[in-house]
């Protein structure tokens, strides 16, 4: 029964050697805290997503936060990601009643209690920090994904988050003590974005595949005005997430012509039309 209600769940080998060092230093009660509010703050995130009928792969802990891995990318709405990533940081509100009430009652000494709400607190503001993956990323993203192209709103997020990672570690450097805590979580922070950059290209065509497929949120039509001589992928550039496009174009003898945005993509993906223009598909 628990194997039905909990997806696989994956420790990073980062958080492996955390639990290592706080094992040879006497900090495992510190350390096992941390794990008890990521683990929280991650069931946030997977019972409304479950809620919501998602496709998750696994979750993955690592220190002061973890991942969700999901089929579910750019192909729900904008309200619907948000509502899943919001779930997780409002699990610490929660953790901080409890915390209170378990000390009320006595079930806690106050040394823990002040531990956990240290703890808790920090995991908190790390997650909104708008760095990607990490929770305050993924809403800057879904702010991005409302204002632009999808296409423009991955590039955007993942160039943000690398120049980010690098502005904390020298700010760090320069006016804290090093820690290595902060260091190893920065590098962690900076070589996911260097990942994710490297492939926003196939994230993007995973994009284009749940459009044409029939697989997305459609909220709104919105026609696009565009050069004929573009190709279809300079097309699919300007597709945004939670409308359904129209490619209106205007030729040399003004004439008015519109296309579907179904049309682009059954071109590309089954006549494998990719180097194209759109106005050869009239």
């Amino acid at each position: 029964m628990v194997r039905n209600i909990l997806p696989p769940i994956h420790v990073h080998p980062i958080l492996i050697l955390f639990i290592a060092i706080s094992i040879i230093t006497g900090t495992f009660i510190e350390m096992l805290i941390i794990f008890i509010i990521v683990f929280i703050h991650e069931m946030g995130h997977y019972l409304m997503a479950r809620f919501f009928g998602w496709r998750i792969r696994r979750i993955m802990l690592w220190v002061f936060g973890g991942v969700m891995e999901t089929e579910e990318h750019g192909n729900r709405s904008i309200k619907e990601e948000v509502l899943v990533t919001l779930a997780g940081p409002l699990q610490h509100f929660f953790i901080f009643a409890l915390l209170h009430l378990l000390l009320q009652f006595g079930f806690i000494p106050d040394v823990i209690f002040q531990t956990a709400i240290w703890y808790n607190t920090i995991i908190l503001l790390f997650n909104l920090l708008p760095i990607w993956p990490l929770d305050g990323g993924k809403i800057l993203f879904q702010l991005f994904s409302f204002l632009m192209p999808f296409k423009k709103a991955l590039d955007m997020i993942f160039l943000l988050s690398l120049v980010l990672c690098l502005s904390f570690a020298i700010g760090h450097l320069f006016f804290f003590p090093f820690t290595l805590t902060f260091a190893l979580l920065m590098l962690f922070l900076f070589l996911e974005n260097r990942m994710e950059w490297k492939r926003r290209f196939y994230i993007f065509m995973r994009f284009l595949m749940a459009r044409y497929r029939g697989n997305h949120t459609v909220q709104k039509m919105e026609p696009l005005y565009l050069s004929g001589h573009q190709t279809l992928m300079e097309v699919f550039s300007h597709f945004k997430r939670d409308k359904k496009h129209t490619i209106i174009l205007n030729d040399k003898s003004n004439e008015t012509k519109r296309i579907d945005e179904a049309d682009c993509l059954h071109a590309y993906f089954h006549e494998k039309r990719y180097a194209n223009q759109i106005n050869e598909l009239f």
